[in-house]
């Protein structure tokens, strides 16, 4: 049952997108309430049932699967005819190709004035890397990811999650929520351009203005904190320390200055005089963390008001009683892989989880 407040209860999108960014999208609003139908291309589907079914699982249960050959005189029309009654289309393609197809905003505007055609793509729909091929690390590493320092001892590393896809997802989701809205006020529709690097270049351009100019001393750079930091243990393994106001400083150096008292030098006690000794704090740092194991390290701080965190393993991830508490995740029987929660907690509840997966056309052509 869909819950009667939710303003997605009888919102309709079409989905033609693929992989992450806007399948992530439409899983969103999804659970928000909205029903979505995925258009596919007939016998080949979206890339990611290539990459797996877990792969394709995870962003588009409880959506409806439509095979259609949109370069087909026929496909055009049925695709037409799902626009007339929807509220948004989805698409993921290179500039150009919605148009080429027949399929471009004013086409579809034509027919439904009030739809609301959401591009994303990977450098938006103008300018000179518009058609420009790329992935994630390609948006992340042309937004100036890399270039703020944010460790004393730096370094390039990959990310583990596909950060700047699901930048952009996030901001499509939210900006087709406030387009739909406003269709409905109004009748008039919009074209969106998302562009994944503009989203991440959004979470990336305040932390690279202020490392302008230390690319020779990166260590000296404000977005580096010698105390903010991620540390190794004895055993190997490693806790994050997420030191920023003092008053945690203060908390640390009670708890260890006795066992470690060049802690309690006078230069460091404040947050000013610790970022001018950088490679000193943090070396101090560096040193007292390998002297015990991470069990240790956590049993020392559990009662204390750190913001200490064991780096997690993915087993004790999925057992970590928070996780557990939060209900967020939910494994599926027999299927050797789990589903999300929306990750924000509606007081009046959002509509129960779909975990059906469609198979490629299973809902067949309009």
């Amino acid at each position: 049952m869909k819950p009667e407040w939710s303003c997605l209860k009888d919102v309709k999108i079409i989905d033609v997108s693929q992989l992450l960014p806007g399948p992530h999208a439409t899983s969103l609003l999804l659970q928000l309430g909205a029903d979505v139908i995925k258009v596919e291309q007939p016998g080949i589907g979206d890339t990611s049932r290539q990459l797996g079914p877990a792969v394709f699982a995870q962003f588009n249960r409880g959506k409806q699967s439509i095979a259609l050959d949109l370069k087909s005189a026929e496909g055009r029309s049925a695709f037409l005819g799902l626009v007339r009654d929807a509220d948004a289309v989805v698409e993921g393609f290179r500039p150009g190709v919605m148009q080429r197809l027949g399929l471009g905003y004013d086409t579809l505007a034509a027919v439904n004035p009030a739809i609301v055609l959401c591009s994303i793509s990977g450098f938006g729909q103008t300018g000179p890397y518009a058609d420009h091929a790329g992935h994630d690390l390609n948006y992340l590493a042309l937004a100036g990811y890399w270039s703020v320092p944010v460790q004393v001892a730096d370094k390039v590393s990959r990310p583990r999650a596909r950060v700047s896809d699901y930048a952009a997802s996030g901001y499509a989701a939210l900006s087709l929520a406030v387009a739909i809205m406003s269709a409905r006020q109004n009748g008039h529709g919009q074209h969106l351009d998302v562009s994944i690097h503009d989203a991440i270049l959004s979470w990336t351009a305040h932390g690279a203005w202020a490392a302008r100019g230390y690319e020779d001393r990166p260590h000296e750079s404000p977005t580096v904190m010698p105390d903010n930091d991620i540390f190794e243990t004895r055993d190997g393994r490693h806790l994050a320390m997420g030191i920023l106001e003092n008053k945690f400083w203060l908390n640390l150096c009670d708890a260890l200055g006795a066992a470690f008292p060049a802690l309690l030098d006078t230069r460091f006690s404040s947050r000013a005089g610790r970022q001018q000794h950088k490679p000193e704090v943090n070396g101090l740092l560096t040193g007292i963390f390998l002297t015990r194991t991470l069990a240790e390290w956590t049993d020392a701080f559990a009662a204390l008001d750190l913001p200490f965190s064991p780096s997690l393993s993915a087993q004790e991830l999925f057992a970590d009683p928070h996780v557990q508490a939060r209900g967020m995740i939910r494994a599926l029987p027999g299927e050797q892989a789990i589903t999300l929660g929306f990750p924000v907690k509606f007081s009046l509840g959002l509509p129960a989880s779909d975990d059906h997966v469609p198979a490629l056309g299973e809902h067949g052509a309009p």
